[in-house]
């Protein structure tokens, strides 16, 4: 792709993802769309799509992201709904699709199906993500959506690697693949960790905020190659690089909570401006493989009626076979149950919106495109120009079919969970008074060695201790306000007003200064500095003030 080309998409694409935040729409859906709309301008160049930059400088980085901003309690906590959702279903989805297609297409050999069950069994949460925190679903379904695509591309890649060499001649026996599969895994993980603990020694050396940020943006492609690129026994045997960046994900994402405040903030910065550009560019090229596709058909020597059936068939079971999985696995027996004994099963409510979160994004294009053009032989590779097709109108269709239908979907069923506000008002109250608590027998305990320092009088020392006291006191009493409030009063609480007030002075002090910079009474470096305090000031200000409104 050139660099112009790339320039113009990139630019593209963020442009409609402003219009998307702006008016409150899918971000993803808007830009599938309007990709595939552009596809048909005659003269448009095509797009190569590059798996290899994909499965390499694009998934790394989102995975890592993800799991960075996941909570590792809440994932061992949703592990078995996780697991049986991002492997088993994997498994389920691409053994069926397979036989699906050999059977309506018995000249594609059985093979051949497999590896397109594989590239088209692993969902992308991204957009189910985004609508359901708009929609504002219950956090223990987000946790279960959020680590199925964490794991079910390692299930699927890995998968897809096993079918693979079965195509291409390559393959050993089944107890091979298992073993393929596992080492896989468990290499994938140990890599991860090891990486994490050794990232986060040489980061809490450092000890400066700017290093240990540029440091981290390295993490998940250096993990995700070691992981890739490691051979224990043979070529055929591997780690695997998702759940190497996931682990390793995962683990400084708990370790980032001991560190600085200027690290975690500049972190949560950079990588959500990381994940804009990126999840806007790969919407983007999953709409733009309309050409490519259709030119694929041409050369498939299948009538194109027939591959046009076979590809709604494909989309039809790849989207169907979710459905039952999740209500039976939920209905199993406790020891085989998705959901653990230690909660009673969840409402068919809740089922149906698990079993709808079902799309695909670019690890299946990705994928596709990364079947090679022949086999060990030298035959052309058997299938290819379909297994393209099918997972194009796969990743599209269900992108636009289940991504447009969700919203409507969750408003419907009325998915919420009713107590989770209050619980996380009760969780919050006695943390904060825990660190309020800490924070006032700490204060009592460095008072005396701070005051015998300072040359003050007793009256003067102790109106010192007593305003620290203040301080603590008070924000933790406003915090306790600001809880026990409805959204409605909070937007007129004399605490929101004086908030207002509080930002609208910081404004006028900015313009003051610019100003004074503007008649050539302030330099530039001092204007930086001013303005910096300024800008933390109202950044803390307004987060404040968003999270209590929301």
């Amino acid at each position: 792709m050139e660099i112009l080309t790339l320039t113009a998409v990139l630019a593209g694409s963020l442009g409609l993802t402003a219009v998307a935040r702006r008016c409150n729409l899918s971000a993803p859906l808007l830009i599938v769309v309007v990709a595939l709309a552009v596809s048909f301008v005659p003269r448009m160049p095509a797009i190569e799509f590059d798996p290899e930059l994909i499965l390499t400088l694009v998934l790394p980085p989102l995975l890592y992201s993800t799991s960075l901003d996941s909570s590792a309690a809440q994932f061992r906590a949703g592990l078995r709904p996780i697991i049986a959702l991002g492997v088993v279903l994997v498994v389920v989805t691409a053994v069926v699709v397979g036989f699906t297609v050999h059977l309506l297409l018995p000249q594609l050999p059985l093979a051949s199906a497999l590896v397109l069950g594989a590239v088209v069994a692993p969902p992308d949460a991204v957009t189910a993500a985004a609508i359901g925190r708009r929609l504002g679903l219950p956090r223990r379904l987000m946790t279960v959506l959020t680590g199925e695509s964490l794991v079910n591309d390692a299930a699927a890649l890995t998968l897809y690697k096993i079918a693979l060499a079965a195509a291409l001649g390559t393959a050993g026996s089944i107890g091979q693949g298992f073993a393929v599969f596992a080492v896989a895994a468990v290499l994938g993980i140990a890599v991860g960790l090891a990486t994490g603990m050794l990232v986060s020694l040489v980061r809490r050396k450092l000890d400066d905020p700017l290093l240990e940020s540029t440091f981290g943006i390295i993490v998940p492609f250096a993990v995700y190659v070691v992981a890739e690129e490691l051979h224990p026994f043979s070529e055929s045997f591997s780690g695997s690089g998702v759940l190497a960046v996931v682990a390793a994900g995962l683990y400084l994402g708990n370790q980032s909570l001991r560190a600085g405040p200027a690290t975690r903030i500049q972190d949560r910065s950079v990588w959500a401006s990381i994940d804009v550009l990126l999840e806007a560019l790969v919407f983007a090229l999953m709409g733009l493989q309309l050409p490519t596709v259709l030119a694929g058909m041409d050369s498939s020597g299948i009538d194109n009626t027939t591959l046009i059936v076979a590809a709604g068939v494909v989309l039809a079971v790849t989207i169907v076979v979710r459905i039952p999985y999740v209500f039976v696995s939920a209905s199993l027996p406790q020891a085989l149950r998705l959901f653990g004994r230690e909660r009673a099963a969840p409402s068919w409510r809740y089922l149906s919106v698990l079993s709808w979160t079902g799309m695909r994004g670019v690890v299946t294009l990705a994928a596709a495109a990364g079947v090679p053009l022949t086999t060990a032989s030298g035959a052309p590779f058997p299938g290819r120009e379909e297994i393209q097709l099918f997972a194009f109108t796969v990743a599209v269709g269900t992108l636009l079919l289940q991504g447009l239908t969700l919203p409507a979907l969750i408003r419907r069923l009325g998915v919420r969970d009713a107590g989770e506000a209050e619980r996380d008002e009760a969780e919050e109250l006695a943390a904060r008074s825990a660190a309020m608590d800490a924070a006032l027998r700490r204060l009592d305990e460095i008072l005396p060695e701070m005051l015998a320092g300072l040359d003050v009088s007793p009256e003067r020392a102790e109106k010192l201790a007593a305003r620290l006291r203040s301080l603590v006191e008070t924000r933790y009493r406003g915090a306790v306000a600001a809880i026990s409030l409805t959204a409605e009063e909070r937007e007129t609480s004399p605490h929101a007003a004086f908030a207002k007030a509080r930002k609208e002075l910081l404004v006028t002090q900015r313009e003051a200064l610019l100003i004074e910079r503007a008649e050539g009474r302030l330099g530039d470096e001092v204007l930086r500095k001013v303005l910096r305090e300024l800008d933390l000031e109202e950044m803390a200000l307004s987060q404040t003030l968003t999270s209590r409104l929301s």
